[in-house]
């Protein structure tokens, strides 16, 4: 393996062995290339053409090359290096490469958000918000606003201040939904109506909402205030769609994709909308956006009621079943009650309306839903909206991080496989 820096300080790496990159089952390029943009490292493949799942399914890499900038030809690591540093590589997921590439715009972000949740009245409020905000996540919402104004070539730095909104709506919205579903715990830690109540929640979330008002505002575009207040709107709708659709049984697949578009598709597709139109793009780039994180987000959103069904508790965070036992009526099971028997329908009917559960019922519910196979239906569902995710932005210009929105569309739904 050779590595060496061109005039570009691209990183070249010759006749590289892929057998084991990422996560791919069948990588067959020979060739590749790894660019490195804002001590960010991509791969992509240079052998077009070899066939569906051959042509640019190389994903991004972290900053795993810390070097002084040199700009010298011929800069050679050893191959133990560079294997390690292809080791590296291999271990990365999508968003943690996005993150890396997107690193020093997100931790303007993360600074912007830490000083708009601060009250100099109200000390509750940072504390409240802090125990979120400094959860963890992934923080992918925001993240795609950034690739999205980076893939289309903004300049500026209205894309923070719009990440910053989308991730305040995201917050607000958790802290309402907690009290909503009575919850206590997120991301493995007590939630905040737990440690503290559900006034505090509810208002928190109500001082977020208005502060992502205020960064809006700030963007001095209209549109851009149009968008995500919509949005804001569409999650608030669906929330309350859900409540209200969640235990009946006459709830179909249509109603289950207005309420997927509403609580989460909105502000994915919003994120990614925004940041094409803060770019100042044309109207067809900015509509692949819009429909690149609406599919990425109903596909999201379909694998994770899926994975309650079928996920490693260690994974997911949360308890197999759990959608079943707080008589959500999500994909699978919609499924199986339109193809339900009398007496199956009679058994939903009890356990999901009227809520009257008893042991074993979990796993009658699973040998039903395996009967009519909607567990395996349902993840071609959010394969198939993963894929849609993918066309949408398939127009785009050639750019890392179109790659790296294409990976993450594969990697929401690789882990159903």
């Amino acid at each position: 393996m050779i590595v060496s820096h061109d005039l570009e300080r691209r990183v070249i790496v010759i006749r590289v062995n892929q057998q084991s990159l990422w996560y791919r089952p069948d990588p067959s390029g020979e060739d590749a290339h790894i660019y490195v943009h804002m001590k960010a490292v991509y791969i992509l493949t240079l052998k077009k053409g070899g066939g569906k799942g051959q042509d640019g399914w190389i994903g991004a890499a972290q900053k795993f090359l810390h070097g002084d900038g040199s700009k010298s030809k011929g800069t050679t690591l050893s191959s133990v290096k560079a294997e390690t540093a292809m080791d590296q590589v291999i271990m990365q997921k999508p968003h943690e490469l996005l993150a890396a590439t997107l690193s020093e715009e997100m931790a303007a972000v993360n600074t912007l958000i830490r000083t708009r949740m601060a009250s100099e009245h109200a000390p509750r409020i940072p504390e409240v918000t802090a125990h979120l905000v400094e959860a963890g996540g992934k923080r992918l919402r925001p993240m795609l606003t950034l690739a999205a104004a980076r893939l289309c070539g903004y300049e500026g730095d209205n894309h923070v201040k719009l990440a910053a909104t989308v991730e305040f709506i995201h917050t607000a919205t958790l802290l309402h939904d907690d009290v909503v579903d009575e919850s206590g715990q997120r991301r493995g830690r007590p939630t905040a109506n737990l440690l503290w109540d559900n006034k505090s929640s509810v208002l928190v979330g109500d001082y977020l909402f208005a502060r992502s008002f205020q960064l809006m505002v700030e963007t001095g575009s209209l549109r851009v205030l149009d968008i995500l207040a919509n949005a804001a709107a569409t999650i608030a709708e669906g929330e309350v769609l859900q409540m209200t659709a969640a235990t009946d049984l006459k709830t179909d697949e249509a109603i289950y994709l207005q309420v997927v578009r509403g609580k989460t598709a909105a502000l994915f597709s919003a994120a990614t909308e925004v940041g094409g139109v803060i770019a100042g793009v044309d109207e067809d780039r900015v509509k692949a956006l819009f429909d690149y994180g609406d599919a990425l987000g109903i596909a999201f959103q379909i694998a994770d009621d899926l994975l309650d069904y079928q996920g490693d508790s260690k994974t997911t965070g949360k308890n197999v079943g759990d959608d079943f036992r707080e008589r959500k009526l999500t994909l699978p099971v919609i499924k199986a009650v339109a193809q339900a028997t009398e007496d199956e329908r009679a058994f939903w009917t009890r356990t999901i309306e009227k809520g009257r559960q008893e042991d074993g019922d979990l796993e009658q519910a699973l040998s039903l839903m395996n009967k009519y196979g909607t567990l395996d239906a349902t993840r071609r569902d959010a394969i198939a909206w993963a894929d849609k995710a993918k066309e949408a932005i398939s127009t785009l210009p050639d750019h890392p991080i179109r790659q790296m929105l294409h990976d993450l569309a594969d990697y929401v739904v690789a882990r159903l496989h």
